[in-house]
This record gives C-alpha cells, structure tokens and sequence, in this order.
C-alpha cells in the first residue's frame, strides 16, 4: 500500500476530536463500541520503529492522554490497546473502552461476539466533552 491508496492518508470522515501537525485523534463512528478512537500518525509510516524517537514518544503520550480521557469520562472495565496495521500498513493505534457487557467482552472486540450488542450513538455533549479531556491530557502530556 502506497500514500495514494492508504485511507489513513486522505482526510478522516470520522469526527476528529483533536489535531495537530503530528497527528490526529478520531472518535469512529461504531454502534457497539460508542467511544472508540484511534490514534493516527498523519505521515505515511508504516512502522512504530520508523520514527525517531522523541516522534515515538510523542504518539505513545497521545494514545495514553486518550486512554487517560476515555477512562475518566467512560470509566470502562479495561481499555484495549492495539496497532496492528495489517490491513492499513500505516501508524495508528487503537485505544478501545471496553465493558463487561460489550459484545464482546472478554474477547478482542474483533473476536467472536459474545452476546448481542446494543447500538448507542454518542450524544453531542458526550463528545464535546470527550474532544475537551482529549485536548487538555494532551496539551498536558506534550508540554511535560
């Protein structure tokens, strides 16, 4: 997969929640999991190695300021973590609330289900506020 073709590349249709000349943080829009995000690297790269770094560094500070944000708004069960990219070669984490009775829970959301889900959208406050603790832990991680 080249830039050309990489979905990570191309503006996000996705709700951003937060921005900059780094990366950025998308709420996904996923009935049975409301609150997750993911991390992406906004340069085409295709490994966590690749970067230098002060820039590994700086995406781990974001995906743990995001999991820091979900936790106190969500206070899920766990958060699961993940950067697979076998699919979209490009730097992204997943950072997932996760809920005893989540679909899927205790197995990978990508797992088999383990009981019928119930869709939930995100009301607007719930996301601005989500957008507002995403932006301020951060700030918070960047300039420490």
């Amino acid at each position: 997969m080249n830039k050309e073709s990489c979905v990570l590349c191309i503006p996000s249709t996705q709700k951003i929640l937060w921005q900059d000349d780094f990366c950025r943080v998308v709420l996904l829009n996923d009935t049975d999991y409301p609150a997750y995000c993911r991390v992406e690297l906004l340069a085409h790269v295709k490994e966590m190695s690749d970067l230098p770094p002060l820039q590994r560094a700086r995406m781990m500070k974001t995906v743990f300021a995001v999991e820091m944000a979900l936790r106190e708004i969500f206070n899920p069960t766990k958060i699961n973590l993940a950067s697979l990219g076998n699919k979209t070669p490009h730097v992204h984490w997943h950072v997932i609330p996760r809920f005893e009775n989540d679909k899927h829970f205790p197995n990978s959301h990508w797992g088999e289900a383990m009981r019928d889900g119930s869709p939930v959208q995100l009301e607007a406050n719930i996301k601005k506020a989500l957008a507002d603790k995403v932006s301020a832990y951060i700030e918070c991680a960047l300039n420490s």
